[in-house]
């Protein structure tokens, strides 16, 4: 995997993560929120690891059955694919 796309892949996962962060605290404040349909699609484009930690971290969407279902799904895929592409 060249560096651009290591590069990437930790990116996005800082904004997945700074996403979950973000529409906590939105929540807690009664503002707009990020809609769920983004904050699924952001892990299931390589931010899987940063959606998951932001779950844990800010306590957030742990309720909620797709999320609980669908990021550790998407996290899992992402791994079987990174460590395939590794040793292809």
């Amino acid at each position: 995997m060249n560096n651009i796309a290591i590069y990437a892949l930790i990116g996005i996962n800082i904004v997945a993560f700074a996403m979950y962060g973000i529409d906590k605290w939105k929540a807690k404040k009664s503002k707009w929120r990020i809609p769920e349909a983004n904050l699924l699609a952001v892990a299931a484009f390589g931010g899987a690891l940063g959606a998951w930690l932001g779950m844990k971290t800010f306590r957030h969407k742990t309720q909620h059955k797709k999320f609980i279902i669908f990021v550790p799904l998407f996290l899992i895929a992402w791994i079987i694919f990174l460590c395939w592409h590794s040793f292809k």
